[in-house]
């Protein structure tokens, strides 16, 4: 039985006591949380009458102008290397449903992979990630989990690479990165890479790319629902190899997308390539909003600390993965032995909605949670406008309201440290 995507039901659920008059801190759904610029709403405006089917792969147009954007992250590309469809969570899906083999996959990671694996009957292959950052398998585990997998009967096929990483918020160190990706080649691994947070690092450095480490093998996929907060327009893009397995693939990829989602919306397709070109106003976007989400990030970081929770530094995107193991005595006295226990308390005495990292793989019986900062920002444009353009985000008094709010909840359920 297919369940309700765990980021989905939580939304949901958080909205629905929003609505009914409840005080709710959403830290749950990892939304982009900001308004759409004037120029990027305009280029959609000027394509409203763009209602006819169009090329499966998208428009010539937006593929040159996703060309060149990838070329200019130095990963030279043509446009017949490029895919568009609605949300690049469809075409990890078609990825999984055409590539061969088994998904391997690090441990926790976003909801959606294990549950499509399952979809389009593939087992997974859980490898635990690296202390120090998630997204990619601990290198030291990976080989011998391969081999663990093939003596059940498994045949792993493909691993799946987000960098930077949900649910942890961080950005795979480029040597483990490396190592991975030769082990993949070893095994004649194809390599999925989801970059839909690249945009996001903090540092504003690019994140190391697989595709650099194992370019005949590896594919990308992207698009603009985080770096733009564009979720609800759907815009994804995948990019594959230029060698003849990536023809290959292409062939099947574009067979998946003509019987599922036929096209990206035209509309949706001009404003990518507005936005794929670069102008100036979007990469002052993403660099204000890359600047946003760090500094708020930083600051719920520094709550789930002072509580008591160890908890990886924010690196890229708007998420945190605190472990309160450290006060597990002190949560059990309280009857909060897992993750999914601890989300509920969180939820129930004092609002504060997190996701359990069970829901990403994690072990049941750990404490810990996914943390997503990015509707902290308003519940206006003009609120979140205002923190997009503010030096101090974190002293503005609706994001300051919400820090304390969990400051209350977490002193109650923890002791200081």
């Amino acid at each position: 039985m297919t369940m309700h995507s765990a980021t989905l039901a939580i939304n949901e659920t958080l909205q629905a006591r929003k609505a009914a008059g409840e005080k709710v801190l959403h830290l749950g759904f990892g939304e982009a949380g900001l308004p759409v610029p004037d120029p990027v709403a305009e280029a959609l405006a000027r394509a409203a009458g763009l209602n006819g089917y169009g090329a499966v792969v998208g428009s010539s147009d937006v593929r040159e102008a996703a060309a060149g954007w990838f070329t200019r992250r130095n990963l030279v590309t043509e446009p017949d290397q490029v895919l568009f469809a609605p949300g690049s969570k469809a075409l990890l899906f078609a990825l999984l449903a055409a590539l061969p083999g088994d998904l391997v996959l690090p441990r926790p990671a976003w909801v959606s992979y294990a549950a499509q694996a399952s979809l389009t009957g593939k087992s997974v292959v859980d490898v635990p990630i690296p202390a120090g950052s998630g997204g990619v398998p601990d290198p030291e585990l990976l080989e011998g989990a391969l081999a663990d997998a093939r003596a059940a009967g498994l045949n792993p096929g493909v691993l799946l690479l987000t960098v930077p990483d949900n649910p942890t918020g961080t950005v795979a160190r480029p040597e483990d990165l490396r190592e991975v990706c030769a082990i993949a080649d070893r095994h004649g691994l194809a390599v999925v890479a989801d970059e839909i947070y690249a945009e996001l690092c903090h540092n504003g450095r690019p994140a190391p790319c697989p595709a650099a480490f194992l370019p005949e093998r590896t594919v990308v996929t992207s698009g603009l629902s985080k770096s733009m907060a564009l979720g609800g327009w759907r815009i994804g893009l995948a990019r594959v190899p230029g060698n003849a397995w990536g023809v290959r693939l292409m062939r099947e990829l574009v067979g998946v997308a003509s019987e599922v989602w036929s096209s990206l919306a035209a509309p949706m397709q001009a404003a990518a390539a507005y936005v794929l070109q670069d102008p100036p106003d979007v990469t002052a976007h993403i660099a204000a909003a890359r600047r946003l989400h760090a500094a708020v990030a930083r600051a719920v970081h520094g709550e789930f600390v002072r509580a008591g929770a160890v908890c990886r530094a924010p690196e890229a995107g708007f998420y945190l993965y605190p472990d309160f193991e450290p006060v597990r005595p002190y949560l059990a006295r309280q009857d909060i032995t897992t993750g999914a226990e601890l989300a509920s308390a969180l939820l129930e005495r004092h609002g504060v909605g997190v996701l359990a990292g069970e829901a990403f793989g994690d072990t049941a019986g750990g404490l810990r949670a996914r943390v997503a900062t990015s509707l902290l920002y308003g519940e206006t444009a003009q609120e979140r406008w205002e923190a997009l353009r503010s030096d101090d985000p974190a002293a503005l008094p609706w994001i300051s309201a919400s820090l304390d709010h969990l400051r209350d909840a977490l002193a109650v359920l923890t002791p200081r440290i």
